[in-house]
């Protein structure tokens, strides 16, 4: 590894000499600007603008401009000159526990290397201070023109520090944060609980960057000439208002699928049995629902099942008309009975009359 930086750590009166080398590594690939007609490099020149001529790396120096355009030349020598403390040393202020450092302020991390063989054993003594003590360094160095904040602390063997951006650099976040109007329920949070439980723990050193290796697929294809495979569709929730429960209890299932956990039915059954992810329709598409295409058709059912109404109020007038009509003739045959009842009852007693009359007159 090549040093970008050499000085010394200042640890009380105690002076480590160190060499600071870059503790990390891009891997992303690089694109050059090409002209599109005939695949010529796009390569930018300095100009100076007095001059007009291209200018030479040995030629360009430093000018602050101020509010008004005005440059300012400003010199190496003039910043070296600088009476700041540390212009070579890393010069820690305070010990802190790690939990006090916000995430949000880390920046580049270095790896820090004993500089010689004198520097070996105060380096080992700071780090295994930093070790027993489980707390962090917080100093102060200058590198690239400015004065950084830094934290040191120890990872395996080795003494490392995290430049570390300035309080001030921090932006506030009362223009990000969400309406503080919007509540979550309980059951939502039980859910986000299981998801978490679920999806569990993973070694960071199992992930992999998918997009450089997709890249460099691509690039090797071309390369070889060879058409690139056309990668899978893949769906897209993006810019859809989803049911935030379904959308739960889906991930929850699919997370216990993926590890092995159960079936979909089986972890469906465990979280709920809905859990379809459906779109909520806002008002405005309620009120503006597009209509069928193809009137005729929709005009045709109408018809349709108009028809079929009317039978059916036509079948239900004549079921009750000849419901009707049989009743009536029920009652027409009970008053007819009853009429022929009442008759035999008066010849039976106009009879029973007539006997009765010759008897008496011949007792006379």
């Amino acid at each position: 590894m090549r040093s970008i930086w050499n000085g010394a750590i200042s640890f009380g009166l105690v002076s480590i000499p160190i060499k600071v080398v870059n503790a990390t590594e891009s891997h992303s690939i690089s694109f050059r600007q090409v002209h599109l007609d005939d695949g010529g490099r796009i390569r930018y020149r300095k100009f100076c603008e007095l001059e007009d001529r291209e200018v030479t790396t040995g030629e360009i120096g430093k000018a602050y401009e101020d509010a008004d355009g005005t440059l300012i030349p400003i010199t190496d020598e003039e910043l070296a000159a600088l009476p700041i403390p540390t212009a070579r040393t890393i010069e820690i202020v305070a010990f802190v526990p790690a939990e006090r450092i916000d995430p949000l302020q880390m920046d580049t991390a270095y790896y820090l290397a004993a500089n010689g063989v004198p520097a070996t054993k105060p380096y080992v003594l700071l780090r295994e201070a930093l070790k027993r003590s489980q707390k962090v360094a917080v100093a102060k160095f200058a590198l690239r023109g400015r004065e950084r904040l830094g934290m040191l602390r120890v990872v395996d063997d080795v003494i490392a520090m995290h430049g570390l951006l300035w309080p001030d650099e921090i932006r506030s976040t009362e223009e990000v944060a969400p309406d503080a109007s919007v509540t979550v329920r309980d059951k939502e949070l039980d859910l986000a609980d299981a998801l978490m439980d679920t999806l569990g723990e993973v070694e960071l050193t199992e992930l992999h960057d998918d997009y450089r290796e997709a890249v460099e697929e691509l690039i090797a294809a071309k390369a070889s000439g060879e058409l690139p495979a056309a990668p899978p569709a893949g769906e897209r929730a993006g810019g859809k208002v989803l049911d935030l429960m379904a959308a739960l209890e889906k991930s929850v299932r699919a997370a216990k699928v993926s590890r092995g956990e159960g079936t979909g039915e089986e972890a469906g059954a465990r979280t709920g049995e809905s859990a379809e992810v459906t779109p909520l329709p806002s008002r405005r598409s309620a009120r503006t629902a597009p209509k069928e295409v193809g009137g005729k058709k929709s005009t045709s059912t109408a018809r349709k099942t108009a028809a079929k109404k009317t039978t059916a109020k036509s079948t239900a007038k004549s079921t009750g008309q000849a419901a009707g009509k049989a009743a009536a003739t029920k009652s027409t045959a009970k008053k007819t009975a009853a009429k022929k009842t009442t008759a035999k009852k008066a010849a039976g007693k106009k009879t029973a009359a007539k006997k009765a009359t010759p008897r008496g007159r011949a007792s006379a």
